[in-house]
């Protein structure tokens, strides 16, 4: 069971072992926990010319549907705030690059229960 206070911790972790991941597989980290009110990208990234801001998410129980299933409508909608923000900030780096939005889901700590979704889900 997860206590309050491991709980950033474990956060931190999978954050962790999410951008080591997708540096192996080439993307470059350009931002951790980028927060403003209203929301937070947990990653930052770069895929070639593709900015890619990058949700981790782990769950150790499917019991209320999983990873997958916790990156809810309202958690997208603030995901999307983060993302406007970076971009408005980072306008002259950004101007005109695709973004996408991804997740890293984890079952556990660990590399092989970790599962990258590309393009998790897109501007509605």
């Amino acid at each position: 069971m997860l206590t309050a206070t491991s709980r950033p911790s474990s956060g931190a972790e999978a954050e962790a072992l999410a951008a080591d991941y997708l540096a192996r597989q080439g993307l470059r980290l350009l931002a951790r926990n980028w927060r403003v009110r209203g929301g937070e990208i947990d990653l930052v990234c770069a895929d070639g010319a593709t900015l890619v801001f990058v949700e981790v998410r782990l769950r150790r129980s499917n019991a209320f549907g999983g990873a997958a299933a916790s990156i809810t409508a309202a958690k997208q909608r603030r995901l999307i705030i983060a993302a406007h923000d970076y971009l408005q900030r980072h306008a002259r780096t950004a101007r005109g690059r695709p973004c996408r939005f991804d997740a890293v889901l984890l079952e556990a700590l660990c590399e092989s229960k970790l599962r990258w979704l590309k393009d998790a889900f897109a501007l509605p």
